[in-house]
């Protein structure tokens, strides 16, 4: 009984309203299109929770080429190197879309981690989710073709395979900034794409639709 009464506690739980409640050190940001909100070379002393809109964090080689590394949507946490001693930015985050994001500063950050055990789990269970990510990116580079690795991009950046509804519509998104995603070209990521559109796994209707269809290029060998 009382394992089930925790467990509704923790469904219960409600980032954004915690989070707009923790006092000091706080701070609603509003991000237009394509404004950056930091960069790589940067003091790292804040995190930041994104409440509304979409952020692509990015990363430049010594030799000056910039690679994106992910999007990240509402409801998800960037800039977490700061809790782990980054003293400063290992890549830049920038606004997609117009967006409303939550700064809190890293020592505020740090203490309702401590504070707040239903916040620290939750935290705890989005890095790891994170993490598993990253390691399905590296698999996905490894093993697939880029045509798969895209798809599985379209269909990520669609939030297939979530709990919640699908947004089905990807935010605007250029073919360069997938082609980097996928480390491909932007000649084979527009074949792709007219290819996706012929068999009706997308479509452009005021905004990139993803059908569920598209699944069939993941999952086929």
């Amino acid at each position: 009984m009382a394992r089930i009464a925790l467990d509704q506690k923790e469904r219960e739980f409600d980032p954004n309203i915690f989070l707009a409640t923790i006092g000091d050190g706080r701070k609603l940001v509003a991000v237009l299109k394509k404004q950056r909100i930091y960069t790589q070379g940067d003091r790292a002393d804040a995190v930041f929770y994104v409440q509304k809109g979409k952020v692509r964090l990015t990363v430049v080689s010594k030799s000056g080429k910039e690679a994106t590394i992910g999007i990240v949507s509402e409801r998800n946490f960037f800039g977490e190197g700061s809790l782990a001693g980054q003293l400063l930015r290992m890549g830049s985050a920038a606004a997609m879309t117009d967006c409303e994001l939550l700064r809190v500063e890293k020592k505020v950050m740090m203490g309702a981690l401590h504070r707040e055990h239903a916040f620290s789990d939750m935290f705890v269970a989005y890095l790891l989710a994170r993490n598993i990510r990253y390691e399905e990116d590296l698999v996905d580079q490894l093993f697939n073709s880029s045509e798969k690795r895209l798809a599985r991009i379209l269909l990520l950046l669609a939030h297939f395979g979530k709990e919640t509804i699908p947004d089905a519509v990807v935010p605007q998104i250029s073919q360069e900034t997938l082609a980097e995603m996928i480390g491909s070209t932007r000649s084979r990521v527009s074949f792709f794409m007219n290819r996706f559109r012929k068999l009706g796994f997308i479509e452009y209707n005021g905004g990139l639709k993803v059908h569920s269809s598209l699944l069939n290029v993941v999952l086929h060998d």
